[in-house]
């Protein structure tokens, strides 16, 4: 009995866990997160319902749903943050492993030669060296476990466990950010489409007005000076057509390599798309405390804090003794006949006492740093959940705005429009002068011009508030390389 109560006494301390209990932060201010103000402000573009999950089929488009599929499964940011997940469990497994006994099994089989040379060897004259043989056979298993007195081992497997679930939280954040650029290079693609189209027709249009003022001049009706402001006209909206061009595929090119593909391998839907979606009903934006839930950064930030304020009580653990039980069990013999026998058996069991004391300096500093460790992830925290406030407010304004401005020159457009085409009747019939039919025309293609430019300004806006609304993580598909099956098994 007396032997067993030091063990008695190390299980009872065994449940006792140095360092600090983590709590979640509260918001800064102790309040949580309320209604978005730009939700309220704009409630004809916005609206408080909950953000669907995924977002992008709001705009009823398989093709831009098929990419954004394909991205959350090929891409190699997710690819590679899903690495970092199973990285990060791997680590947790082995860290619970340390809360388990370690055994060592071993057998080994050695012929053994060994010589000696008696005391003369070592005299003037020198002495006989006798040679030795004989084999050896050994066995063992050994067991150590290391009591838990203080929870070293414990918050060891909790701040790995903070870091699977950080992991995981940044393998979402790749999600949300890669499906939003997946949509950005679609939308950029057909806009860019789309102004070119604009272009185009600007240009056709105002080649008549060129070939129209050459054949006025030809026929003495008009001057040189008519001619060439017709050229400029012209020539400066044909300048445009280059940029248009380059933007799409640099698009198209974006969008292959998104998606996990080279960038030659350009994808003929997309490329066939001509102008950006539109959505055709109010944004569901939610408010302020489900946006936080939902920002898969600011809950990586949390878990993070969580895992190294854990690590703090690892490092306190190490101011303690550390008390190994440890067993040893085999067998000895120099014949196969003997190795059986009770006498080739051999053990040793007993305590292992080990104390860093009393110089602890060193373990005090790794217990600062710790602190100190924490001490910025929460900062961290604070500023994600800031930043995710901020982002978001930030991007609704804006696209407000975008749609307020295109509003504004669609009207202008509709208007530009029908003053270029009075003004065509008006020089027909001769009561306007060629400068104010040139004038015309161009107020139509700058109308024209800014009311494309817009369309793709609102598209992108609106990109940037589902990317900042953090969604798009959920039900995820599963991550592959191009040409393997997803979920395949890793050697």
């Amino acid at each position: 009995m007396k032997r067993l109560a030091p063990l008695a006494l190390a299980a009872i301390l065994t449940g006792c866990v140095v360092g600090p209990n983590y709590q979640r932060p509260a918001p800064i201010g102790g309040a949580a997160p309320g209604p978005l103000a730009e939700v309220e402000r704009s409630p004809a573009a916005i609206s408080s319902a909950p953000l669907p999950d995924r977002w992008w089929q709001l705009y009823q488009d398989p093709v831009i749903d098929r990419l954004v599929t394909e991205a959350l499964s090929h891409n190699t940011s997710i690819r590679e943050a899903a690495a970092n997940l199973a990285r990060a469990r791997a680590i947790l497994s082995e860290q619970r492993g340390a809360q388990l006994p370690s055994t060592d099994l071993s057998a080994q089989a050695n012929r053994v030669q060994s010589n000696s040379a008696s005391a003369a060897a070592f005299g003037a004259g020198g002495g006989a060296i006798r040679t030795f043989r004989f084999d050896q056979f050994q066995s063992g298993f050994d067991v150590s476990y290391e009591l838990d007195l203080f929870g070293g081992v414990s918050r060891a497997v909790e701040a790995s466990r903070g870091d699977v679930e950080a992991a995981a939280a940044q393998l979402d954040a790749a999600r949300v950010s890669i499906a939003a650029e997946t949509a950005r290079a679609y939308v950029s693609a057909c806009s860019n489409a789309a102004q070119r189209a604009v272009a185009r027709e600007t240009v056709e249009l105002q080649q008549n007005t060129f070939k129209l003022t050459t054949t006025l001049f030809d026929a003495g009706r008009g001057t040189r000076r008519d001619v060439e402001r017709a050229d400029v006209l012209l020539a400066q909206t044909q300048a445009q057509l280059p940029t248009f061009d380059a933007e799409h595929r640099a698009s198209m090119y974006a969008l292959a390599t998104l998606t996990g593909r080279p960038p030659e391998e350009i994808d003929a839907q997309a490329g066939q798309c001509s102008a950006p979606p539109q959505l055709g009903a109010a944004i569901p934006a939610g408010d302020g405390a489900a946006l936080i839930a939902r920002r898969p950064d600011v809950r990586a930030a949390e878990r993070s804090v969580a895992a190294d304020t854990a690590r703090v009580g690892v490092a306190i653990a190490d101011l303690y003794p550390k008390i190994q039980l440890m067993g040893s069990i085999g067998q000895n013999a120099t014949r196969g006949s003997q190795f059986l026998q009770p006498t080739a058996v051999r053990y040793s069991f007993g305590p292992l006492i080990s104390w860093t004391f009393p110089n602890q300096t060193v373990a005090r500093a790794r217990i600062r740093q710790a602190r100190a460790t924490a001490d910025a992830a929460l900062a961290r925290f604070d500023g994600a959940m800031l930043t995710a406030l901020n982002e978001t407010e930030q991007a609704l304004a804006r696209y407000a705005g975008a749609l307020e401005r295109n509003a504004a020159l669609a009207r202008a457009e509709r208007s530009s429009t029908k003053a270029a085409e009075l003004s065509r009747l008006r020089f027909d019939a001769g009561a306007d002068n060629f400068l104010q039919l040139i004038q015309a025309e161009s107020d139509r293609a700058n109308a024209r011009a800014a009311r494309a430019a817009s369309d793709a300004a609102v598209a992108e806006a609106q990109i940037s508030l589902f990317k900042a609304l953090g969604g798009g993580w959920q039900d995820a598909p599963a991550t592959s390389r191009i040409g393997e099956p997803a979920g395949a098994a890793k050697n």
